[in-house]
Order: structure tokens, then C-alpha cells, then sequence
């Protein structure tokens, strides 16, 4: 591998990488859709490093990994990605072709042999339901408009804080989530799981050396079930009985959106923030929130009408 001055030093690098995942069809590369690591790869080629392909056909450095495949529309603030790098390959580096939705902000020299998938020991995921705590004496929030508290008060979003932390506890500990996932191996994990209120929002934080496909998401839509009244906490028992469930009877995920891959631990690797790398992705990621608002606000002027129109009797 060849640097940008014609030298050939070059490091195992590990790289943090946030990204927001509603932009792609998740993060693995595959074929007919746009992926992370797709913009990631072709940041690469852009800085000459892989040979550039048509599609989601770039090469990978020697060594390259990523600590998880994320489902399609779900983000993350701390994917790990390592490969042999050029020495003056920083994060801010890395940031100059990469789109704002995509950004390094930390990195690790590590041993060679590195590898971001198999000796990660420790991956942790937070889910962000929207589950207004909200009494049915409480008097609407202050400048809240009647279709906006209406949509509070909505039965859909009511959670028991209570009930959905017992069921969180159910999955606590070491099972086999064999009927909470579509993989056929690998579904024995060891689980902590935990929620934190943060105003109308419910964090569910889960964390294990690593994770099927989609367990967290069906985790998440279990406890809501529960946490809803619409399923009883001993529910969560049979979900984790070595006897197959129908699928009739199964759980889907939840949306992908409000995943966040939160962190991934090693072993041993100190990651140094690079200022001007995280400052660049606080900017980026703070006008995709102030874009995702104003959206927001332009469907919420529609529930508004349509609410005085038709919902005001």
C-alpha cells in the first residue's frame, strides 16, 4: 500500500465510526442497494487505496473487518472498522470523502492480526421507544397543540415502565434465543438488559459478546408487548423454552430506526478521539437531527389538520 507521498508506511488501524443508518440498506455490502460499507470502501478508492469498482464492487484493504453487520436503517455511534492503513489515513482524513451521513471520529493502532469482528468481546445496542410517560390526569405538556398531546396520550405508545423492565429481567442471564432469531446457530448469548427513562423515551439498553440476526429488535418488541399489557411477563418464559414457537405465534422485530449500535469493547485498545474528526460529525449529525425535525414538523402540520378537520368531535 502506497501513502500520498509515495511511501509504504503502514499500520493495522481501528477506526470508531458513527453513521445514520435511515440513509442505507445496512451496513454489509450486497448487491442492488447502497450500504455503509459501500460509502466507507469508496472513500477509500476515492483516497486511491482499493481499486475502485462499479457499484458495490470496491476492493478491501488487506486485514478489513467491521465489529457488525447493522439491519438496514439502523445507526450507530461506535461501528468499529480495521484494516492496514497508511500512516495519514486519521479519522479527519477518512472524513475528507466521506458523505456526512458516515463519519470517523476516533481511531486505534492495534496488533497486527486484528480483527474487528472476532475479538470484539463486547457489543452493546440502545433502542429509543417512544413511550410518553403520560397520567390520565395530567394536564397537556406546556405550548403542546391538542393533536400533539392527543398523540401523547395515544394507548399505542403507552408503556408501564415496570412491566417492561420485568420482562427485560426475563431475558437477563445466559439462554438460547433460538425463537427470537431467523439464525439456526449461534443463538446461545449471554444477555444484560436494562431500561432507563429519558422524558418520553424508554433507552433499552442491551449487551452481549454478540447477537443473531434481529434478537435485539425482537427483545425490544417482546418487552413492549408485555410492557403494554398485551402479553404477560411469564409470555417472555415460553419465548425462551427450548420448544419451537409457531411462527404464527412469533415475535417480529421492532422498526429499525431507533437502533443505535452504541459501543463495541476490546480488549486492550485505547481509541484517541480526533478533535476535529468528532467536531465535523457532531456538525453533521446536528443538521441531519435539524433536517429529520423539520420533516417531522411538516407531517406533524398534516396530523394537525386532518385532526381539526376530522378528529375534533
Amino acid at each position: 500500500m502506497t501513502d500520498a507521498s509515495g511511501g509504504t508506511d503502514t499500520v493495522t488501524r481501528a477506526f470508531r465510526v458513527a453513521y445514520d443508518g435511515r440513509a442505507y440498506a445496512g451496513f454489509q455490502r450486497q448487491p442492488h442497494a447502497h450500504t455503509v460499507a459501500d460509502a466507507l470502501l469508496g472513500a477509500l478508492a476515492d483516497h486511491g487505496l482499493v481499486d475502485s469498482g462499479d457499484g458495490p464492487t470496491h476492493a478491501t484493504p488487506p486485514g478489513y473487518a467491521a465489529a457488525g453487520r447493522t439491519d438496514a436503517g439502523v445507526s450507530a455511534v461506535s461501528q468499529t472498522v480495521a484494516f492496514e492503513a497508511p500512516t495519514w489515513l486519521t479519522p479527519r482524513a477518512f472524513n475528507g470523502h466521506l458523505p456526512g451521513s458516515v463519519r470517523a471520529w476516533a481511531a486505534a493502532d492495534v496488533a497486527s492480526g486484528f480483527h474487528a469482528t472476532h475479538d470484539a468481546v463486547r457489543r452493546t445496542y440502545r433502542y429509543h421507544l417512544y413511550a410518553p410517560d403520560v397520567r390520565e390526569d395530567d394536564a397537556p405538556a406546556a405550548g403542546a397543540d391538542a393533536a400533539t398531546d392527543a398523540a401523547r396520550r395515544d394507548p399505542e405508545n403507552a408503556i408501564d415502565d415496570e412491566r417492561l423492565r420485568a420482562a427485560l429481567a426475563r431475558f437477563d442471564g445466559e439462554h438460547d434465543f433460538h425463537n427470537l432469531t431467523t439464525d439456526e446457530t449461534g443463538t446461545v448469548r449471554d444477555l444484560d438488559a436494562r431500561a432507563t427513562r429519558e422524558g418520553d423515551t424508554l433507552v433499552v439498553e442491551v449487551a452481549a459478546g454478540g447477537f443473531p440476526r434481529a434478537l435485539v429488535r425482537r427483545v425490544v418488541a417482546a418487552a413492549r408487548a408485555v410492557g403494554r399489557g398485551t402479553a404477560e411477563v411469564e409470555w417472555i418464559d415460553r419465548l425462551l423454552d427450548a420448544e419451537p414457537i409457531p411462527g404464527d405465534r412469533g415475535v417480529g422485530p421492532a422498526p429499525p430506526e431507533p437502533l443505535v449500535l452504541w459501543d463495541v469493547g476490546y480488549p486492550d485498545v485505547e481509541f484517541a478521539v480526533d478533535p476535529e474528526a468528532a467536531e465535523s460529525a457532531r456538525v453533521a449529525f446536528g443538521e441531519r437531527h435539524r433536517d429529520a425535525r423539520h420533516a417531522a414538523a411538516a407531517t406533524g402540520a398534516v396530523r394537525d389538520r386532518l385532526f381539526t378537520a376530522f378528529g375534533a368531535d
